[in-house]
């Protein structure tokens, strides 16, 4: 296990030109028209401002810096925003507060950027982690690419990806999971993230053998719609928030917010565990470009008035896939897939009862051992 020293003057960078984070430093520009960026540039690390690409660095020692935890001892997370300088670790860029578009005009900023964003995938060596949901539906439209999903043969994932498919005449791979699959790819998962609490586990999980899968058959990139549930209010506790005890905010454009600081501890494990499956990860949903048209939309294009999430994403799209995929609602990944339902199903089986605090994390960790 080793980490890289900071070397003075010295660049080692993912996801961006060093010219352009450079710039991006010198102006504090938080969104300088990339997909996000990490690590050496010029001996300082610097990660952006959505945390897209995973850094880290020993916690007593925060000369000594990888992009994987496991080339660690202690790793510790850079902070997203940050760059390194004489004081330690300073946070340069915040998130921008554009001013707010509304009506069709807002729709086309949204519908333009996505465009543009997408427009800029290279397709070579690309496959898509595709649930049928508008998210990676749109990827699939926009990039016709083949298309893979996993889950347990009778997930709700598995269904919604092959109708969407159909409706979109894309190339399907389906990437059944089995129980023996569920514990062997466990440890693997772990490995990768350096988590074992079940939540993160059961996300990962079918990430990885998409990634893995996709891997084997040849391909060296996994395009992902990370991020559009983040960035354009697709969780119920944004339309809602005043009903739901762990979110401070009081409006949807708050709450969305709130929302948004959790995406690089998300983006750190999805990262991660693609990587670990041998392809690297592409999140056009999440091009500085789509951030910045989806700031500025209002609660009431985030939410519609008749409870639609994600609403000026959903009209956006349809100008690429049909309405009946652009409104579908989605489950989230653990659920879509049925890990979560079936990890809880083999912890109790193996003597890990919902009565103990955290049955499906004990058990994750009784595996690891």
């Amino acid at each position: 296990m080793a980490g890289n020293p900071v070397d003075s003057g010295a660049t080692r960078l993912q996801g961006a030109d060093p010219d352009v984070v450079r710039a991006a430093i010198d102006s504090r520009d938080p969104l300088p028209g990339t997909r996000g960026f990490a690590g050496l540039v010029d001996g300082r690390l610097v990660r952006d401002v959505l945390g897209r690409y995973p850094l880290f660095v020993e916690w007593n020692d925060p000369t000594t810096w990888a992009f994987e935890p496991g080339n660690l001892l202690a790793p510790v997370a850079v902070p997203a925003g940050h760059v390194q300088d004489h004081q330690g670790f300073t946070q340069y860029w915040t998130l921008p507060e554009p001013s707010l578009q509304r009506g069709r005009d807002a729709i086309e900023t949204v519908r333009s950027a996505l465009k543009t964003a997408l427009g800029t995938v290279e397709t070579g060596g690309l496959a898509i982690a595709f649930s049928g949901g508008v998210d990676s539906a749109l990827l699939a439209a926009r990039l016709d690419v083949p298309l893979y999903v996993a889950g347990f043969p009778e997930s709700h994932d598995i269904a919604a990806a092959r109708e969407a498919a159909a409706f979109l005449d894309a190339d399907l791979r389906v990437v059944e999971l089995d129980h023996e699959t569920l514990r062997a790819r466990v440890p693997d998962v772990v490995a990768a993230t350096g988590r074992t609490n079940a939540m993160d586990v059961e996300i990962a999980l079918p990430l990885y053998q998409v990634a893995s899968t996709a891997a084997s058959d040849g391909f060296d990139r996994l395009a992902v719609g990370q991020g559009a549930d983040e960035l354009f209010g697709g969780y119920a506790k944004v339309a809602n928030p005043s009903a739901h005890s762990r979110v401070a905010a009081d409006t949807v454009r708050a709450a969305r917010r709130e929302g948004l600081e959790t995406l690089p501890d998300q983006l750190e494990r999805d990262v991660l565990a693609i990587r670990a499956g041998g392809v690297e990860p592409v999140a056009p949903l999440l091009d500085d470009r789509v951030v910045e048209s989806a700031l500025s939309l209002p609660g009431s294009l985030l939410v519609s008035a008749r409870g639609d999430r994600k609403y000026a994403f959903r009209l956006a799209s349809r100008a690429w896939v049909p309405d009946r995929i652009a409104f579908r609602e989605k489950k989230a990944l653990q659920y879509g897939s049925l890990v979560a339902r079936e990890l809880d199903r083999q912890a109790r089986q193996a003597g890990f009862k919902r009565r103990m605090d955290d049955h499906v994390t004990q058990y994750v960790e009784s595996i690891e051992d």
